[in-house]
């Protein structure tokens, strides 16, 4: 047998290790790996999935002339003051009014255009598409006290405080019974429907306050919405 001699052993050596390279190529499709990390494809695209803005709707009741403040408490309260925050400040505001809004069971301390607090009410009920409580533009009158009862109706309420006919139509609290005790049946009904027999209730702090620090003449505009 002829001997090989070395320079043609490289060559076979050589020409082996093309083959298996040439094999390998066709074999594995070439993949772009970062040698740094070997697990890390190079250059993949991502596409990272984006979650769709969810565009957030504030419904406004038809009946409320004004947005409901994010500190209202929920309807049906009667034993807290209506918003979270202090009472404002009557004397110091420029523009002292008051806005009822029967149908929206509201009552808005206002300050020109704006209002500055917000309370839950009960006005007065419907009765053939019209309420007990009269719509209109008045104003705060003397008559105020501490409580009151009326035999006729058999109800009364606390802190009240006159608005239209030397007290006929008042401002006062959720009502009492002929003892002074809360009817907590008709004080759920505060700030979800109209439910006196014309006059406006409100909770008990709000009441108070009104009943304390009311200017007489003020303003009273009351409207169905």
């Amino acid at each position: 047998m002829k001997k090989i001699s070395k320079y043609q052993n490289s060559v076979l050596i050589i020409g082996t290790i093309l083959t298996i390279l040439v094999f390998a190529i066709i074999l594995f499709p070439h993949r772009n790996v970062s040698l740094a990390s070997p697990n890390k494809i190079v250059n993949s695209k991502v596409t990272k999935k984006v979650a769709p803005k969810v565009k957030k709707v504030t419904h406004k009741d038809s009946n409320l002339p004004y947005p409901d403040p994010k500190d209202l408490q929920p309807a049906g309260s009667w034993k807290v003051k209506s918003e979270s925050k202090a009472h404002p400040d009557l004397v110091s505001l420029n523009n002292l009014w008051i806005r009822v809004s029967i149908k929206g069971n509201r009552v808005y301390i206002m300050d020109s255009n704006k209002p500055v607090y917000t309370m839950l009410a009960s006005c007065g009920v419907y009765h053939n598409g019209k309420s007990a409580t009269p719509t209109g533009t008045y104003a705060v009158e003397a008559e105020r006290g501490a409580t009151f009862f009326n035999q006729s109706l058999q109800v009364g309420a606390r802190t009240y405080i006159s608005w239209h006919g030397h007290g006929t139509y008042l401002f006062h609290s959720v009502p009492t019974d002929g003892n002074n005790k809360i009817m907590k049946n008709e004080a759920k009904k505060l700030g979800k429907t109209q439910a006196s027999h014309g006059c406006i209730r409100l909770s008990i702090p709000d009441s108070k306050w009104l009943y304390e620090k009311l200017p007489v003449g003020t303003k009273v505009v009351v409207k169905d919405e």
